[in-house]
């Protein structure tokens, strides 16, 4: 399997106070670190290759996760330094640990999605960077992309259109040559990237038909723990 970049630098402003001393990552779910969770399932998913891209108290993450042993992974790490980069930022600066291509996933993610399958359609689409989505009709968060028989029309997350249906799922595949033009420590974010390539038809999708869940709000992260009690994420 192809290695994973996890995004965990942000500041989590949606979920203060409750992280204001601690990551969004450390959020305990079901009497758990968050990201213990997400490590566990994509053990189960067949990735052991993991490399967290963190910056605000990122510190505390590596002190609670370590190599990832304790969750079947080895787990290394990538650090924003003393400025928020971004995420595009986040993933140029992981690129020295990752491979030629590498899933990305956000830190505050748990999907219901078979990885293997998102892999061997991103390597069967000749693409430079795959896309998951959604048809999320504004239901779980703001729609943002144009999905029209199997193609990704446009993705755009600042410029709404009536016609988004669908919406990033939260899975994405890149491969490294995509962010090598970016000088190490620009600032970036990675949805600019995608919107370039999607107008370019340079976007390969994966469409899935399972809700996508997150502790980006005390929405989700009550929608989180109703699912991690019952048994329904195994």
């Amino acid at each position: 399997m192809l290695p994973l970049a996890l995004l965990a630098g942000g500041l989590a402003t949606r979920l203060r106070p409750l992280t204001e001393h601690i990551p969004k990552s450390l959020v305990e779910v079901a009497g758990r670190p968050f990201i213990a969770h997400q490590l566990e399932y994509l053990g189960t998913q067949g990735i052991d290759d993991v490399v967290v891209c963190i910056g605000h108290l990122g510190a505390m993450i590596q002190a609670v996760v370590g190599d990832g042993h304790q969750f079947g992974v080895r787990v290394r790490y990538s650090s924003d330094g003393p400025v928020p980069l971004g995420t595009g930022g986040a993933l140029r600066q992981a690129l020295p640990l990752l491979g030629d291509a590498f899933f990305v996933m956000y830190g505050d993610s748990y999907l219901p999605i078979c990885l293997a399958e998102v892999e061997t359609a991103f390597l069967g689409a000749a693409q430079p960077a795959l896309m998951t989505v959604y048809k999320n009709d504004g239901k779980f968060d703001v729609s943002n992309v144009i999905f029209v028989d199997g193609v990704i029309q446009c993705y755009d997350k600042k410029n709404r259109q009536s016609s988004m249906n669908y919406i990033d799922y939260g899975l994405s595949v890149l491969s490294r040559k995509i962010l090598q033009n970016y000088r190490e420590g620009t600032v970036f974010d990675i949805s600019d990237v995608f919107s370039v390539l999607s107008l370019q038809q340079q976007l390969a999708a994966f469409e899935t038909f399972s809700r996508f869940y997150e502790i980006g709000s005390y929405q989700g992260l009550q929608e989180m723990q109703v699912l991690m009690t019952s048994g329904a994420s195994k």
